[in-house]
């Protein structure tokens, strides 16, 4: 799942500089997405309409994995 959500958002910003991370939070997988502040625009879409499609693909692979899951957005400091 990290692999899939690294290939989406570096390709969509063209951005080395973006990480994801896995963490466990009440049975569920949470994945972190941290990038900078001048591309978050891109992530986020207008009216958020791109990260709405990013973590609907990842709830798709999450269906098929057999996993419950949460994405999250955040700014690289």
């Amino acid at each position: 799942m990290i692999d899939l959500l690294t290939y989406i958002t570096k390709n969509l910003t063209g951005s080395k500089d973006i990480t994801v991370t896995q963490a466990e939070v009440e049975g569920r997988q949470e994945y972190t997405i941290k990038a900078p502040k001048e591309v978050m625009g891109l992530l986020i879409g207008k009216e958020g309409r791109t990260i709405r499609a990013i973590r609907n693909l990842a709830r798709a692979r999450a269906i098929v994995d057999k996993i419950l899951i949460d994405v999250k957005l955040e700014e690289k400091s």
